[in-house]
């Protein structure tokens, strides 16, 4: 038996969004723009990074690389506008879904008040990425448990959860429930993934092999990376945008985020989604279902 469900708070009220990575520069990497929009809508953002990332570098490792890590993260935050960022003390590579990594995301979630909360499937590459899906179903329905985490007060209900659009297929292909447009900020996404200079100019790169393409000069570097991140809507979230934005305006869109709605959690109808996603807009005919 489910407790009571979510629903957003009132369009006068900003609502809480908690974003749940496996490492720094995780949820940048998904989510950037949405955040952007969410914080210049008014509503309150925070990113966590449930590892530190200390082996996400081939030269660089350990504490070194933990400090550098979280001052990009601050920098992406401050770049994007939203308000809070942690990073909790877990190593890279070696996240697993235990009881008490549990009890700190049921902690986070209820200190946050979240409305919405966001992480990655349990079907992705990265074992931090699965496990961190794991984790956040696993405490989908215990952040309403007051005998669970007694030390921080229950949700009054059950949040909204949502997942990280990827492209895996199995077991089953991501859901592209959720559409953002995101041209209006892509330069602001763009600069958060730039504060990650260890990861989307020096880590990354060189696992795929064009470490030496990078420029050196900060400004063709930026360029750089846009040509080398930038990304063709799918057809399914070309379809997507069409349901949230009508199909005039989603022909247009260049840039786009997508969320998949969980089965754990409230289930929002389209209107609590658009207000929620005040991007979405109000009153637009849909043609998808």
């Amino acid at each position: 038996m489910l407790l009571s469900t979510h629903a957003p708070p009132p369009a006068s009220e900003p609502a809480r969004f908690i974003f749940f990575g496996g490492h720094p520069d995780d949820c940048e990497d998904k989510a950037a723009g949405t955040a952007a929009l969410l914080a210049q809508a008014g509503h309150r953002v925070k990113f966590v990074s449930l590892t530190h990332g200390d082996k996400g570098h081939y030269e660089q490792g350990g504490r070194t690389l933990v400090a550098r890590r979280a001052k990009e993260s601050r920098e992406a935050a401050r770049r994007l506008g939203i308000e809070a960022y942690d990073i909790l003390d877990h190593h890279d590579g070696e996240l697993m879904p235990t009881l008490d990594v549990r009890k700190d995301v049921i902690r986070l979630i209820r200190e946050w008040d979240a409305d919405v909360v966001v992480g990655h499937r349990p079907n992705d590459y990265h074992p931090d990425h699965r496990y961190g899906g794991q984790l956040i179903q696993d405490a989908a329905y215990l952040v309403q448990v007051p005998s669970m985490v007694p030390s921080v007060t229950p949700t009054a209900s059950n949040p909204v959860f949502l997942y990280f659009q990827d492209d895996f297929q199995r077991p089953y292909p991501f859901q592209h429930d959720i559409a953002i447009a995101t041209d209006a900020v892509y330069d602001t996404r763009l600069d958060a993934l730039d504060a990650h200079e260890s990861q989307f100019y020096e880590w990354l790169p060189w696992v795929s092999g064009v470490l030496e393409e990078v420029p050196d000069d900060a400004v063709a570097r930026k360029a750089w990376l846009r040509a080398w991140w930038e990304q063709d809507i799918p057809t399914a979230q070309r379809t997507a945008l069409e349901h949230w934005y009508g199909p005039e305006h989603a022909a247009d869109v260049q840039h786009a985020e997508s969320f998949q709605i969980a089965e754990y959690g409230h289930q929002p109808t389209d209107d609590e989604i658009r207000r929620l996603f005040p991007m979405l807009g109000a009153g637009v005919s849909s043609t998808a279902s």
